[in-house]
């Protein structure tokens, strides 16, 4: 690392040209980001401003810091995983103008915090205007460890429903300090980005992970919220047997009419094979579960932070742990002779085990969130600070940039049609 910036990213010879190809292969998948690149290239929403963010350092990711490059923006760039950031592509984006990684794979805690707080800069004249996150550790750090340079912040917005759930709870009490685009929660990234990006990409890292065959094995999903009901219809479809645990009634009885067989975790515990982890809250697979699962049970957690199982709980009751009996699987043994297989140390295992969601996904939630950004470029100083929802117009707008890249056309109301809608004087 270089004298002058000791933990900034430096690449490896040779990586960042590996790091380009893979980002100009995702880019092909991405038709709303490369539109928008020239919309913006020209409208320049975020010219001389810096927008600090906490990504995963992938290939979409890349695609997406290009965009924001286009619209005239510095970007500091921090990873929101220790253990989602691909090397290759960190050392491409550090080669570029206009951007700094401060990402590595495989670093500790204190790094992954010394990593964020760098992005967000060193004082008041060094700070971001806008931010964007991924699970809300920026912002927090932001409000916490980095408040010198807060006053500076325009606005934000955040990716995931675990961050939009701490921002809510900054905002009640009062925390937070400036508006928020809560980019998770439109119906299109629900149902692209949350239930079919997550689905396909959690199987794809619990395969490639412990390498089961999912037919015919028990899966105990907990969660069924957008990405638990994903990924619940996923593994069905290669013919496991789904077990759903939940919390909320009304969530259980849509498993129930969907026709998944629903239990409380402490009788699903003793019958499952496989464990997926998609809550959002933490302590969900705790000792006590861990102490009656079957010999070889697969443990996977979907959720953005690792506190959904309880790895200390899983680490004291182990007698020994062979790591990486497979590529991001580590086999505990038990005192009774149990060996529990625990997926990317407890920690998401999408981009963890696997590539995160397909570029098609994040095109789209990346391109709600640019728009956004763009958005809020203009018009945060006149919101009221709190987790506001995305801009309809704009949710729509991304939704017709992909129909068109891809040629898809759609209907039209007539004049007619829109009189009908908009009254309440025309009945039967």
């Amino acid at each position: 690392m270089s004298a002058d910036a000791p933990r900034r990213y430096r690449a490896v010879p040779g990586l960042a040209e590996l790091g380009d190809g893979r980002i100009s292969y995702s880019q092909r998948s991405m038709p709303l980001l490369s539109a928008l690149a020239s919309r913006l290239g020209e409208d320049r929403p975020f010219a001389g401003m810096t927008i600090a963010a906490c990504l995963h350092v992938t290939a979409e990711t890349a695609v997406f810091v290009g965009v924001l490059r286009a619209g005239g923006a510095r970007v500091r760039l921090a990873a929101s995983n220790p253990l989602s950031t691909q090397d290759d592509i960190a050392a491409a984006l550090a080669a570029r103008d206009g951007v700094e990684v401060f990402a590595r794979a495989g670093v500790d805690r204190v790094t992954y915090y010394e990593h964020i707080a760098l992005a967000l800069g060193t004082g008041p004249d060094d700070g971001p205007d806008l931010v964007i996150d991924d699970g809300g550790d920026l912002v927090s750090t932001l409000h916490t460890e980095r408040r010198g340079v807060l006053g500076r912040v325009l606005g934000g917005c955040e990716g995931t429903t675990t961050g939009v759930l701490r921002l809510r709870r900054m905002a009640a009490d009062g925390t937070l300090a400036f508006p928020v685009i809560a980019a998770s929660e439109t119906p299109v990234t629900r149902l692209l980005d949350n239930t079919h990006g997550t689905a396909q990409s959690v199987i794809d890292g619990l395969m490639r992970a412990s390498g089961v065959l999912l037919a015919g094995k028990t899966v105990v999903v907990a969660g069924f919220g957008a990405c638990g009901s994903g990924i619940a219809e996923s593994a069905r479809a290669l013919g496991a047997r789904v077990v759903i645990t939940e919390v909320d009634p009304v969530r259980a009885l849509d498993a129930v009419l969907r026709g998944f067989r629903v239990l409380p975790l402490a009788d699903a515990a003793p019958i499952g094979e496989l464990f997926i982890t998609a809550t959002g809250s933490a302590d969900v697979i705790t000792g006590e579960h861990l102490a009656v699962l079957r010999d070889g049970a697969v443990l996977a957690n979907a959720g953005h932070f690792d506190v959904e199982i309880d790895v200390r709980s899983l680490q004291a009751m182990a007698v020994s742990v062979t790591q990486d009996v497979r590529p991001h699987a580590d086999a505990y043994e038990l005192a009774d002779g149990r060996r529990l297989l625990l997926l990317a140390e407890g920690r998401v295992v999408n981009l963890v085990a696997a590539d995160g969601h397909p570029p098609e996904v994040m095109d789209l939630a990346f391109g709600i969130e640019a728009l956004s950004l763009a958005w809020l470029a203009g018009q945060a100083q006149k919101l009221p600070v709190d987790v506001h929802p995305v801009p309809q117009d704009i949710d729509a707008e991304a939704a017709r940039l992909v129909l068109a890249a891809l040629g898809t056309e759609i209907d039209e109301l007539s004049p007619a049609q829109r009189a009908y809608l908009a009254s309440w004087r025309i009945g039967s």
